[in-house]
């Protein structure tokens, strides 16, 4: 397979549109315990991603495929693409199939076969799709990594994977999978479904074709964090505590990097698909001249280590860049039991 799940550790591209409504999050208002405002960003699905893929299949490695020379008896054979590319058969030398559609292989391999059999005509099956992949982990019955041979659905992919995992003691999902924090992640940007509008509410107009490497992630709701991301020195999820502050998140991650912007960092907070964002002036805050402000389970703080013009342009990167390292580091411990992770820092190319 060309791209991998990792290539997302280093593109980090900012794929979907977006604009912002109503106020501004005023993340002081009152206190902890206090109602807050937002500004609420609203990322734009692109409707493509609603409409079948009409690219037809090509072949990659690991793909199985049968080979059969018509009317030719004992020709029939089982045969793969190799990591290299190629593909071996009969008199014929490897011959390169990587990027070709069935039909294009076939004519291959009957132009090649032409030298040993007199106008051959081949039959070439595919029986096993290696080379295209989709991630469907998380709370699920049957996470893992499954083959994309046909056009799947996010919800059919979460259906292959056997559905929510069910508590057997409530006979629930909703406490268990965490559908405001799920997501979709596409060549290292997040493709912004709403989870809980296609799964609860049957919203097909969120239901997107996935395409090959696409990561689906559907993470636990018992779990409440917070994740500290960007210029720090340790970027890392922190277990959530009562009381928890911008400062203290910060100092638990061993402060900012020498890059690091503090005059404008941001908080997201709530849904992906629909986050809420404010820019806190964390350098105020360290030098007294304002005070700290309190955060939530599953907030997001983002340390940028330059200046943005926009809200919307913060609240990408953060979303971006917390999405696709998150999806590395699943896929990671998905693909080996001591993966040790990664942390999460500023995207290259920001």
């Amino acid at each position: 397979m060309r791209a991998n799940i990792l290539v997302i550790l280093t593109v980090v591209a900012v794929a979907t549109g977006c604009r912002s409504t109503g106020p501004r999050f005023n993340p002081r208002a009152g206190g902890t315990n206090a109602a807050t405002q937002f500004t609420a960003v609203t990322n734009e699905l692109d409707s493509g991603f609603l409409k079948p893929p009409t690219d037809a299949f090509r072949l990659g490695p690991g793909d199985g495929i049968e080979i059969e020379i018509l009317g030719e008896t004992g020709t029939r054979g089982a045969t793969f693409v190799s990591p290299d590319g190629k593909i071996y058969y009969n008199l014929a030398p490897g011959l390169d199939v990587w990027g070709l559609t069935v039909p294009e292989a076939q004519a291959l391999l009957e132009r090649e076969l032409a030298a040993f059999y007199r106008r051959p005509r081949l039959a070439v099956t595919v029986r096993e799709v290696r080379s295209k992949r989709v991630w469907v982990l998380g709370r699920l019955n049957k996470s893992g990594v499954y083959s994309l041979s046909q056009p799947m659905t996010v919800v059919e992919a979460i259906s292959r994977a056997g559905g929510l995992f069910t508590s057997r003691f409530t006979g629930t999902t909703e406490e268990l999978a965490d559908l405001e924090h799920s997501f979709l992640v596409r060549q290292g940007a997040m493709v912004p479904i709403n989870f809980r509008r296609l799964l609860r509410q049957g919203d097909m107009s969120q239901n997107v074709y996935l395409q090959a490497d696409d990561f689906l992630y559907l993470p636990s709701a018992l779990s409440s964090e917070v994740y500290v991301i960007g210029a720090v020195r340790s970027p890392r999820p922190l277990g959530f505590v009562d009381s928890m502050t911008l400062a203290g998140a910060l100092a638990k991650v061993q402060g900012a990097a020498p890059d690091a912007y503090l005059q404008q960092v941001v908080i997201v907070r709530g849904s992906l698909s629909e986050p809420k964002v404010a820019l806190v002036n964390l350098q105020a805050i360290l030098t007294g001249r304002a005070s700290d402000v309190p955060l939530q389970p599953h907030d997001i703080v983002y340390v940028p280590n330059k200046p943005w013009r926009t809200l919307e342009r913060y609240a990408n990167i953060a979303v971006n860049s917390f999405v696709s390292t998150w999806a590395a580091n699943e896929g990671g411990r998905a693909a080996s039991s001591s993966f040790q992770g990664i942390g999460v820092s500023n995207p290259i190319g920001q």
